[in-house]
């Protein structure tokens, strides 16, 4: 049997719960020829909470894991032992797509895949601006000045921001975690 890329929803915040409780079973049942890779999608994210800077791990998609394995056999049909295996599993609402899932197109997979890898290392901000937005600043020469968010460069974790001062407005390059949205 072919095995393909799904998703599954589960429950918010139990999506290591699933993702273990499927590798630890694999093994018991005897399906480790229909199940393959179980995967979480992450990015890790940084942020500055009272002047201490943490790093941390978001998902991509809360609620959901992907998984690679055998679903249907030759002649089209729901492999029972795959379908029931993924099915019981604590914190498993369901397959994305029903009572017949799709499975995800060989492009999607890619994409998913090259993002992954591409972040695995890549610290982001957590927060996020946009132009045109004021902002408050929380650190450095500038506390306390407020400005307009002008330029964002999202790899660098940099924004140059616009701030009033003696009167005039000068741009200063700061850092996503020295400013905070006003």
């Amino acid at each position: 049997m072919d095995k393909r890329w799904y998703v599954l929803h589960t429950l918010t915040g139990q999506e290591m719960k699933v993702r273990e409780s499927i590798r630890r079973r694999l093994k018991q049942e005897g399906v480790e020829d229909l199940i393959g890779d179980v995967l979480i999608p992450t990015e890790k994210v940084s942020e500055v909470k009272r002047g201490v800077r943490s790093t941390t791990t978001r998902k991509f998609f809360p609620g959901y894991v992907l998984v690679y394995l055998a679903l249907y056999d030759e002649n089209n049909e729901i492999c029972d032992k795959t379908w029931h295996f993924i099915r019981e599993t604590p914190g498993m609402i369901g397959f994305v797509g029903g009572e017949r899932p799709a499975p995800l197109r060989p492009e999607e997979v890619d994409v998913l895949l090259s993002q992954v890898e591409e972040k695995k290392e890549k610290v982001k901000p957590k927060m996020s601006f946009d132009v045109g937005e004021t902002v408050k600043i929380v650190d450095g020469p500038f506390m306390n000045f407020s400005g307009v968010v002008e330029e964002m460069d999202p790899d660098k974790g940099k924004l140059k921001v616009s701030v009033a001062i003696f009167g005039r407005v000068a741009p200063v390059e700061l850092e996503y975690w020295q400013v905070e949205r006003t």
